[in-house]
């Protein structure tokens, strides 16, 4: 292939593929149907490996509940001062024992939605990290619950 029309292709390629992240990036995403709690549960994880649950049956999907001592409303407080401080963080609605945050992340502004559901009777924090769109997260889900759980722990001590 001479250099000319192999330097097409690439841009052509690369215009392609621009187009369609910056059509991902305009279009917004809806809201999932399953944020909330049913029954006192968050809403379960698809199969897709882009969310992580404190409630999830299958190891792929879990990630461990965070344990409180102390008052409902306390464990809260902290709460939303731990995950205020993550970047592009956002309080999208607060109840008595329910949390849900929207993420968005650096580059193209896709949003992850974050929910909690503080159980008094078992002193635990459930949570449930998930993203709206894609398939994979490259780990971010998981990597942000793990870092609320310790963060949330050492204030503690």
């Amino acid at each position: 292939m001479p250099q000319k029309r192999r330097l097409l292709w690439y841009i052509s390629i690369l215009l392609i593929v621009l187009l369609f992240c910056l059509g991902i990036r305009l279009m917004p995403p809806s809201k999932p149907g399953n944020l909330g709690l049913t029954d006192g549960k968050l809403g379960g994880c698809p199969s897709s490996p882009n969310c992580v649950s404190s409630e999830a049956n299958d190891a792929a999907h879990r990630v461990a509940p965070i344990e409180f001592t102390g008052s409902i409303a306390d464990a809260k407080e902290q709460l939303v001062h731990i995950v205020g401080q993550l970047p592009r963080t956002s309080l999208v609605t607060e109840r008595e024992n329910y949390l849900h945050f929207e993420c968005r992340s650096k580059i193209f502004r896709f949003i992850d939605d974050l929910e909690f559901y503080l159980d008094a009777k078992s002193k635990s924090i459930q949570m449930r990290s998930a993203s709206r769109i894609g398939y994979s997260d490259l780990g971010v889900n998981r990597d942000r619950a793990n870092k609320i759980r310790e963060a949330f722990q050492f204030t503690r001590e």
